[in-house]
This record gives structure tokens, sequence and C-alpha cells, in this order.
């Protein structure tokens, strides 16, 4: 069957999360409390960072960029979709549809590259803590930041790409809140094995070879962590370590129940409340789980705060 070229289709119609109108108020009310929270708090943590010149280290360098990208990753989603439902609107354009899922796809590829990054800052610090500064340099986080970038634009590229080679059939409905590479392809009257194909084998590559590095860098903590001789030493580092998990498998196991299931084990009910794990909750999420228990970070957020306060009291 022959669809209408991608060149000719103007735009697609974005469904949301619920037809209901009080259903929908409720959500738009919830959405809204929780992109406020992750935008406030990544917000604080990379103004922390940038203005304590003892945080210009390769963690916290590491935990501002993730910060940065979750505050980007959510503005990429969250805004759209609580305009469309306070406007009565469900319309994207072509090329806003493309784009939106060009930068999903990439800061999902950042998030990855960075959780892997920061579990091999925390290994080398816990299991080899004389030689985090000769391991661990400003060089090489620059470089891992730089590459996750690079790598990650060229594989959101990729995707991106495949997508629009695609012809559509005359439904434009997206059972979903954004654009994203799942829905998309379902609604292709053209062959999309080479999408899927691209996505099992080289999106699972660049997904799951980070993951088995933060497995291996944390199983190698555990294992320094129960040579701790304080009882108290290992617990505070075995709850540490297990928040920052609890994080990496809600990140994770989202993204492959969603990406990496087969196509007819998917429903529009249960990708979108999927997708609301790792698109918005996980990166409300992060800047409390990696900076509650981080005594350094605490304390510059308090000296911030506390110059803000002064600032406003003299004016």
């Amino acid at each position: 069957m022959r669809g209408t070229n991608l060149s000719s289709v103007s735009e697609f119609l974005l469904l949301g999360l619920s037809r209901q109108p009080r259903q929908r108020q409720l959500l738009v009310l919830l959405f809204l409390t929780m992109y406020l929270a992750t935008v406030l708090g990544n917000l604080l943590i990379i103004l922390a960072i940038g203005a304590d010149a003892h945080l210009h280290t390769p963690t916290y360098l590491l935990l501002g960029s993730l910060s940065f990208v979750d505050l980007c990753f959510s503005s990429t989603t969250v805004p759209k979709m609580l305009a469309n439902h306070l406007l009565g609107s469900k319309a994207i354009s072509f090329s806003g549809c493309l784009t939106q899922m060009y930068f999903v796809f990439m800061f999902v590829d950042m998030d990855n590259f960075l959780l892997a990054a920061m579990a091999y800052d925390r290994y080398v610090a816990i299991c080899h803590p004389l030689q985090y500064t000769v391991k661990m340099t400003p060089q090489l986080c620059a470089r891992l930041v730089g590459g996750s970038w690079l790598v990650a634009g060229l594989n959101a590229l990729l995707h991106t790409l495949l997508l629009a080679r695609l012809s559509f059939c005359a439904d434009s409905a997206i059972p979903h809140f954004f654009c994203d590479i799942t829905p998309l392809p379902q609604l292709a009257c053209s062959d999309t094995r080479l999408n899927d194909l691209t996505i099992l084998f080289e999106a699972g590559l660049v997904m799951i070879a980070p993951f088995i590095c933060i497995l291996v860098s944390y199983i190698f903590i555990a294992c320094a962590v129960l040579r701790v001789p304080s009882p108290r030493g290992r617990w505070k580092a075995f709850s540490t370590c297990g928040s920052h998990l609890a994080v990496v498998f809600l990140f994770y196991g989202t993204i492959i129940s969603l990406y990496f299931n087969p196509s007819s084990s998917h429903s529009a009910e249960r990708d979108t409340a999927v997708a609301v794990m790792y698109t918005v909750v996980t990166p409300m999420l992060n800047p409390f789980i990696y900076s509650l228990r981080n005594r350094d970070l605490k304390g510059a957020l308090r000296k911030m705060v506390g110059r803000a306060g002064r600032g406003g009291a003299c004016l």
C-alpha cells in the first residue's frame, strides 16, 4: 500500500494524556507542578556548581551536565503538552514533530551516557581514591561529556532521517503527548523494517553498553563498601548507591520496556504511562537523588540562597 509522501504531510495530532475534560485539568496541574519542580531543582544545582569554585571538579561537572540535560529534556515535551491542553489544540507541524523527536532521542542518549560516566566517576573515587585525581582528570571529564554530545547527536540524527524517508497514511493522530519514535512508524504506509532493526540493534547497543558499565561499576563499588569496617559507613554508602541505582533502574527499565518490546505488545495507554516515567518523573527525581545526600552541594546551595537573601534585603 502506497501512502502520501512525508513531504506532503503538514501536521500531526497529539492526542495527549486523556480525552476526559476533568482528567485533563488535573493532569495539567500535576504536570505543571512536576515541570516547575524539575526546572527549579536542576537550575539550582547548575547555579550552585557554577557559583562555587570548590565544586569545579569532574564529579560536579558531570552532575551539572546531567542537570542541564534533564532540564532540556523535560522542556522538550512538557511545555508543548501543557500548551496543547490549555489552548485546546492538538496539532504539531511535521517539522516540529521531527524536531521534537530528534531532541527527545538526543537527551535520552545523553542521560544514558552521563549516568554511565557518573558511575565510573564513583567507581574511581571509591575503589581507587588515591589515584582519583590522576584517573579522573578535568580533561577526561570534558572528553566524556563532549563525546557523549557528539554520539547522542549523530544517533538522534540517524533515527530522524530514517523516519523522514517514510510515507504516511491519511491517519495523522498520534496516541501520545509528544512525537516519539515508537508511535510514529505505526502511522506509516511504507516499510518500517529498517527503522525497527535500527532501534533494536544500533539503539540497543547505545543503551545497553552504558547500562552494563553502570552495573559493573556498582558491583565493584559494592565489593569495596563491604570491606569498610564501620557498619555505619557501609550503611551510608549502600543507601547512597541504592538511591542512585533506583533512578538508573527506573530510567532503563521504562526505556527497555518501551522501545525493545515487540510492536504487538504495545498499547497507547501503556506506552504513554511508561513515557511519562522517563520523560517527566526521572528528570524531576535526579536533582533530589544526587544532591540531597551530598554535603558539599547542600552547603553550596545554602551559601547561594544566603547570598540571594542578603542581596534582596539590601535592595
